[in-house]
């Protein structure tokens, strides 16, 4: 009868692993490694870092001015500047259902027309704000040091619904 045990010198013997040599691990931790910072260069790069292109016509343009407005980044918040009730929170709703991040809706001072305040570097998303509640972009203004609604420093957009949204 043969013995089923196996011998310490058998290199397959039940149990065994393959063990690749030091040279491969290391091979393998400098790839890795490579690989990791080619991914981290390639994500710091930032598509919003301001560039300047000359177009053939001699415009100039900024790449910040045309960067993608991320919604839930920006705090908007809606003022009802009528005397209608609830009309700050059905804008309020519409943009949150747009992704915005829109705070409590609060009421405003009385407002003929709708106007849209931005503060500095907002413009972009100011004006998709308009275009989400059907609201001519002439409605967007700078706030500077307006304060038209107490409690909204801080904030990135503010809408305040005016009577002619009303209707």
């Amino acid at each position: 009868m043969s013995d089923s045990r196996p011998s310490h010198g058998d290199p397959h013997a039940s149990g065994s692993h393959y063990q690749p040599s030091l040279a491969v691990v290391f091979i393998i931790v400098i790839l890795f490694i490579g690989a990791t910072f080619l991914m981290v260069t390639t994500i710091s790069s930032s598509p919003t870092t301001p560039t300047t292109t000359t177009l053939p016509s001699t415009t100039t343009t900024t790449g910040a001015a045309t960067a993608r407005v991320i919604k839930s980044h920006e705090r908007v918040q809606v003022a009802n500047g009528t005397t209608v009730s609830q009309l700050a929170a059905k804008y309020t709703q519409e943009l949150q259902t747009q992704d915005w991040d829109t705070l409590p809706p609060v009421n405003g001072p009385l407002e003929k027309k709708t106007v849209i305040y931005y503060t500095t570097g907002q413009l972009k998303a100011a004006q998709e704000v308009a275009t989400t509640v059907h609201v001519s972009q002439s409605a967007v203004h700078p706030l500077g040091a307006l304060k038209p609604v107490s409690g909204a420093s801080g904030d990135d957009v503010i809408v305040i619904i005016g009577k002619d949204e009303s209707a």
